[in-house]
């Protein structure tokens, strides 16, 4: 099994420890629940190397990633600046999801470590005789730092200038210091960074930031943050078979250049003019009952119309039961889920629950 380079850093706050895709991560270091507050409320960091980050060269690097990405990369004024894409497949299934960034000379892309192996095949079976190469960067950690207090967090572990510029960088934008690109994203809702260092500073990093304030936090609550912040899992609410239409994502993908064909294009503007698509939508149940993937639900008690859950918890923040949904497009406010043989009513919304710590569904 694989280990990253805070692997010590996790014994030695008692983390409980789990195999993810292959790899050895922290589950939680005790409470998923004060994890989870502790980001809405404060400041956490989180270990999340197990991301793969794959760096573009070559003359032909921008032309092919404008090919490969459903998002466009020329939006990208800036170095280091980053935008969220989905990779599709010539049917406008999602492959993954990823963010891309514009580095001094090329490009950079962190995709989901469970779908590493596909990502990296599929993105060399469509080179072909372009002048572009791209490495997988494992001599690199990424570290979240996430919170209200990320910021002041921050700024007692980088120097003063970086610190200064930080502040002035809205969503998806970054910038480099000696090596280590620090990016305004994110998975939880909340403001924050992702830094992405190299391995020999990474525990540095980690324990100067968790003496400012932050707390460890693990893969279960950072589960949960997504889903109230109403971001995408891949294999939950995306996979190769449903469109960015289907999940949320189709604001990622950019028809503003006619002339630029990426990959599933065709399929994507077919499936966008019939209308022919589920839509996911946020549900908030009445009463508490958890709800997990696949779970069916339906719109009267013939259950004559069926959706499906993508994914369901129960939510720190809301203080209620929460899910994700594929639905048919319909202007009905509630549905129903029979769980345990016990039906419960459900509101239907827009497909996020929490943003900045404040609720918004």
């Amino acid at each position: 099994m694989k280990k990253t380079a805070l692997h010590d850093q996790h014994l030695d706050s008692s983390a409980k420890m789990v195999d993810f895709h292959g790899w050895n991560m922290p589950i939680n270091y005790g409470s998923q629940l004060n994890e989870h507050e502790q980001v809405r409320n404060s400041c956490g960091i989180f270990d999340v190397s197990h991301m793969t980050i794959l760096d573009f060269k070559g003359k032909d690097a921008k032309e092919f990633l404008r090919k490969l990405l459903a998002n466009d990369i020329n939006s990208l004024n800036e170095d280091f600046d980053g935008l969220y894409s989905a990779l599709l497949n010539e049917s406008g299934g999602i492959l993954d999801d990823l963010i891309a960034y514009k580095l001094e000379s090329g490009y950079r892309l962190v995709v989901n470590c469970a779908t590493r192996e596909s990502d990296i095949s599929w993105i060399a079976s469509q080179v072909g005789d372009m002048d572009v190469s791209f490495s997988e960067r494992t001599d690199l950690s990424m570290i979240a730092i996430q919170g209200p207090n990320a910021l002041k967090v921050l700024s007692r572990c980088l120097s003063t200038e970086t610190s200064n510029e930080l502040m002035k960088k809205r969503p998806f934008e970054g910038l480099m210091e000696n090596g280590t690109l620090v990016t305004t994203t994110g998975y939880t809702g909340e403001k924050g960074v992702e830094v992405m260092i190299d391995n020999e500073k990474a525990n540095s990093l980690w324990q100067k930031a968790i003496q400012s304030g932050a707390s460890p936090v693990g893969l279960a609550a950072r589960d949960t943050l997504r889903l109230e912040a109403g971001m995408n899992l891949y294999g939950f609410e995306m996979d190769e078979k449903i469109s960015p239409l289907e999940c949320n994502m189709a604001w990622t993908v950019c028809l503003k250049d006619k002339e630029r064909n990426f990959i599933g294009k065709e399929a994507f503007e077919l499936k966008k003019k019939t209308g022919d698509h589920h839509l996911l939508k946020g549900l908030l149940f009445e009463d508490r009952c958890i709800v997990r993937s696949n779970q069916e639900i339906f719109f009267d008690e013939q259950k004559t119309q069926k959706g499906i859950v993508t994914s369901g918890t129960y939510s720190p923040t809301l203080k209620k039961s929460i899910a994700l949904a594929r639905i048919a497009p319909s202007d009905r406010e509630k549905c129903l889920a029979e769980v345990r043989g016990k039906i419960f009513t459900a509101a239907i919304g827009q497909p996020r629950f929490v943003k900045e710590g404040k609720i918004v569904f």
